[in-house]
């Protein structure tokens, strides 16, 4: 049996809801906080090892890159943690539904946005 049924698959046309990109941004997040997580488990070994090393990673942590890098890794905590308590509200049976969902999304955005904007305020200053 043919389905006559057209078929897109230019994702460029496809629009997803914003229950969506949260979900995906989501899942990135949590890659960024693994790779995060290595790198500053790698900075506190190298730290230990003497007085000196740790004076150079604290030295190379006032160079705005590595503040850039910390920044990211802050912000996809912030965003991560934002979300997963999202996750945990929706387990109670709140927004659940279509329209509440996307209000919750919204909301955890708006939350997740000032976590990261205090996130590079608290490092930069």
């Amino acid at each position: 049996m043919k389905k006559n049924r057209p078929v897109n698959l230019d994702i460029g046309t496809i629009r997803l809801p914003i229950t969506a990109y949260v979900s995906i941004l989501h899942r990135v997040s949590g890659v960024v906080l693994v790779g995060g997580i290595l790198l500053l488990l790698w900075m506190l070994d190298i730290s230990l090892r003497s007085e000196e090393e740790f004076n150079s990673i604290r030295v190379s942590l006032e160079q705005p890159i590595y503040k850039v890098i910390l920044w990211a890794i802050l912000a996809a905590l912030a965003y991560h943690l934002v979300m997963g308590l999202r996750h945990l509200i929706m387990d109670f049976g709140l927004g659940e539904t279509l329209e509440g969902g996307k209000l919750g999304a919204r909301l955890a955005l708006f939350l997740a946005a000032v976590l990261i904007i205090l996130s590079g305020v608290w490092i930069w200053l």
